[in-house]
């Protein structure tokens, strides 16, 4: 998407992290940033737009409450300043939607609700529903009962999960810092990176971890793997300020705009790379991962050497290759306790000796996502 085209997007998701609503640890909610971001969401909506806000901010506007003055590093703390702070962020929002006479609602998200297929498909059509009528879904993670093992560990991930999961014309990132830059911002001579065409081209510069306010979990790397996974699915993505967010939006040269791919993995396929947790493991010899990366087959038994985990048909295994590495995500057919007595035999003598229904792939191609 161009910068000539950014203003035409119909659905966008907003993504803001905690240090632009709160600054820094301890501080309490900015009263006048949530109203500067949904002053920007009314105008989309003004245009005809249908906006989704993923919004952080619950633990850091839970700090000063509870006299906190830094981020908590205890799951526990955590979740209880998100308990205190979640209610607060909502009733900011909620106040300053009523300024235009516009409805948000709050959508709290875990892992499972798009690892899982079912829930995957009950939190899409939620949101579906809440852009007919007219409702602006304020999306968070649920991180007052999220355990370590269940989180997505950072909000830019789930808004490009977001984005994925209603077909967003455009993802938005919304940090403290302006753009993406060829070296640390602080660092002189670091320049704006204007436009980025393809992830490759910027896989060379050092990105910054989370930043200096101590109140995010975040980071540019954290933006980048965003934008990695939106523009595989065709879905352009913007990083930039709060105080540039307007003008960012109407097209003009602020922040950073990462292109979508034209040759646009499947929704589908993305689901499987970046939203599933994988079950377990099928170590592969040379000539399977050779085959699946070269020729993009399906997965047979005959090249498997040996299975690592317990799971069953339809759930998500990594393809793991004879040096350890990972190649590849896929769908197994077969429950764990069947694969070992058909590690390196052929579909055709499976079938022979144990029945018709052994005759098919492990992991099929369409259910397979290199990585």
């Amino acid at each position: 998407m161009s910068r000539a085209q950014i203003s035409s997007a119909k659905r966008i998701v907003i993504k803001i992290g905690s240090s632009s609503l709160t600054g820094t640890a301890g501080s309490a909610l900015d009263a006048a940033a949530v109203d500067k971001l949904v002053d920007v969401v009314a105008a989309c909506r003004a245009r005809g737009a249908e906006v989704v806000v993923v919004s952080s901010g619950a633990i850091a506007a839970g700090l000063a409450p509870l006299g906190l003055t830094t981020r908590p590093k205890d799951l526990a703390t955590q979740q209880a300043a998100a308990s205190v702070g979640q209610g607060l962020l909502v009733a900011q929002y909620t106040q300053s939607f009523n300024r235009h006479a516009i409805t948000a609602s709050q959508v709290l998200l875990t892992t499972e609700d798009v690892v899982r297929r079912s829930h995957y498909q009950n939190a899409q059509r939620t949101l579906y529903r809440l852009l007919q009528l007219g409702v602006v879904p304020i999306i968070n993670e649920n991180d007052t009962v999220g355990t370590r093992e269940i989180r997505f560990g950072d909000n830019d991930r789930l808004a490009a999960l977001v984005a994925l999961l209603i077909s967003a014309d455009l993802l938005v990132l919304v940090s403290d810092i302006d753009a993406l830059y060829d070296a640390p911002p602080t660092q002189p001579g670091a320049k704006r990176i204007h436009e980025v065409a393809t992830i490759a081209d910027i896989e060379g510069i050092t990105l910054g971890g989370a930043g200096s306010a101590g109140v995010g979990s975040g980071g540019m790397v954290t933006k980048v793997e965003a934008a990695r996974i939106a523009t595989s699915a065709g879905i352009p993505m913007l990083l930039t300020s709060l105080q540039d967010l307007d003008k960012t939006l109407s097209g003009q040269d602020f922040g950073t705009n990462f292109h979508a791919q034209e040759s646009k993995t499947t929704s589908r396929l993305l689901w499987l790379a970046h939203a599933t947790k994988p079950h377990g493991k099928l170590i592969l010899d040379a000539g399977a991962v050779k085959a699946i990366l070269e020729r993009g087959v399906s997965l047979l038994p005959a090249g498997v050497t040996a299975v690592e985990g317990e799971f069953i048909a339809g759930d998500a295994i990594e393809l793991v290759g004879p040096d350890g590495t990972v190649i590849a995500r896929g769908l197994v057919a077969f429950d764990s306790d069947d694969l070992p007595k058909m590690l390196g035999r052929s579909t055709k003598e499976l079938a022979a000796e144990m029945g018709a229904e052994y005759e098919r792939e492990l992991v099929h191609r369409d259910d397979l996502v290199l990585l």
